[in-house]
C-alpha cells in the first residue's frame, strides 16, 4: 500500500518537476535579458538555482517511481488495491499542502527567506517525523498563521519590505522549536532539527547571493539585509585589504 501511494506520489512529483523545468527555460542562460538585466556569463543567469533546485526534484521523482514499480506499487496502484485512502492519509496530504501554500504565496516574498525557510524545515520535520496527526496539525497551523499574516498586512509588492512579519514568523519559528525539543526528548532527528533549519537556509541564500550573483527573495528582510551588509561592508573590504 505504502509503494502504491509512492507510485501516485513520483506521478505528481514528476509532472511538478518536468512543468517548471518547462518554465525555467523561459529564462535566458547565456547573453539574454530579462526585466533589464542582462547575463553575458551562465553562471549569473537566474535560471541557474530553479534549474539545479527542479532537475533534482526531477531525479529523486524519478528514482522514487522505479522503486515504487520493482517494489509492486504500480501493480498495487492501478488496481485500485493500494489507494487506502483514510482520516490520517488525509490529513497529511492536506496539512502539507496547506503548509506549501502558506510558505510559496504569503513568506518567500514577503518574509526574510532565512525565516520562512527555517520555519519550513521545523514543520515539516517535527510534523511528519512520527506520522503523528496533533503534531502535523500544530506545525501546519504555525506556518498558516505565519503566511496569513504576511499576506493580510503586507500583500502589495509596496509593503513587502516591512519588518513585523519577519518578528511574527520568527517567534512562531522559535515557539515551535522549543515545543518540539520539548515534545520529542532524546529523538536525534528532533535535536538536530534547529541546526539544520538555520544551517541549510543560510548557506543556500549565501550562495545565492554571493556565489552565483542571484536575486535572492526579499533581499530587506530581518537577517539577510544584516548579511548582505557585513559581507559588502565589513568581509569584503578586509579581504581587498
Amino acid at each position: 500500500m505504502l509503494r502504491a501511494r509512492d507510485f501516485w506520489g513520483a506521478l505528481v512529483l514528476l509532472a511538478a518537476a518536468i512543468f517548471f523545468l518547462w518554465r525555467t527555460f523561459d529564462i535566458p542562460l547565456w547573453g539574454g535579458n530579462r526585466a533589464g538585466v542582462s547575463n553575458a556569463e551562465w553562471y549569473n543567469s537566474a535560471a541557474i538555482v530553479p534549474l539545479g533546485i527542479f532537475s533534482a526534484l526531477l531525479v529523486l521523482s524519478v528514482i522514487l517511481l522505479i522503486i515504487s514499480i520493482r517494489a509492486g506499487g504500480a501493480r498495487q496502484a492501478l488496481t485500485s488495491v493500494g489507494l487506502g485512502w483514510d482520516r490520517i492519509e488525509a490529513l497529511r496530504f492536506t496539512t502539507i499542502a496547506v503548509i506549501l501554500f502558506f510558505y510559496i504565496a504569503g513568506l518567500v516574498p514577503r518574509v526574510d527567506f532565512i525565516l520562512g525557510s527555517g520555519l519550513l524545515i521545523t514543520a515539516l520535520t517535527f510534523g511528519f517525523h512520527k506520522g503523528l496527526p496533533e503534531r502535523m496539525i500544530l506545525s501546519a497551523s504555525a506556518v498558516a498563521m505565519a503566511g496569513l499574516y504576511a499576506m493580510t498586512q503586507h500583500f502589495p509588492q509596496a509593503e513587502w519590505r516591512a519588518h513585523d512579519d519577519d518578528w511574527v514568523t520568527l517567534v512562531l519559528w522559535i515557539a515551535l522549536t522549543i515545543g518540539a525539543l520539548r515534545r520529542a526528548r532524546g529523538d536525534r532527528v528532533i535535536r538536530a532539527m534547529p541546526i539544520i533549519a538555520l544551517v541549510a537556509p543560510v548557506l543556500l541564500v549565501c550562495a545565492m547571493a554571493f556565489g552565483f550573483r542571484q536575486n535572492v527573495p526579499n533581499r530587506g528582510g530581518l537577517i539577510f539585509s544584516q548579511i548582505e551588509y557585513h559581507y559588502y561592508v565589513t568581509l569584503r573590504p578586509l579581504w581587498r585589504s
